[in-house]
């Protein structure tokens, strides 16, 4: 279950970022900046922290490597189910729905990565010291 929020929270900062529909913060920015400078600098700060905390993690867990493997995963899933017949990529706003997952799904994976390296392998992590 938590890898399942993990992922949740993931896709849920990723969508709230950007997203085909009206409802995300870019676009919200664009229009309101002029009038509302604080609340977006402070919403951006908060977007930001959100994303440190992701691609941070991502990297340190399975790093540059490990990103492009399961960016790839992705990929050729979205692939299968394009040859599929399931998936079709004409509609726009489905193809900025499927980077939105497939951007979460590599931020999920990454930050999830210890609890699954455990569950396979039966080997704990331990966090350096000196990395900071």
């Amino acid at each position: 279950m938590g890898i399942f929020l993990r992922w949740l929270f993931a896709f849920f900062l990723v969508a709230a970022t950007f997203n085909p529909t009206r409802w995300n913060f870019v676009r919200w920015a664009m229009d309101n900046y002029a009038t509302e400078t604080p609340i977006t600098v402070f919403l951006a700060m908060i977007l930001l922290i959100c994303y440190v905390i992701y691609i941070r993690a991502t990297l340190h867990s399975i790093g540059l490597f490990g990103i492009v493997l399961v960016a790839a995963l992705v990929a050729s899933l979205i692939w299968v189910l394009i040859d599929q017949g399931l998936l079709t990529l004409e509609n726009s706003d489905v193809n900025m729905w499927l980077g939105v997952f497939a951007l979460s799904v590599v931020l999920g994976i990454g930050l999830s990565w210890s609890i699954v390296r455990r569950a396979l392998s039966g080997q704990l992590d331990v966090d350096d010291r000196d990395d900071d």
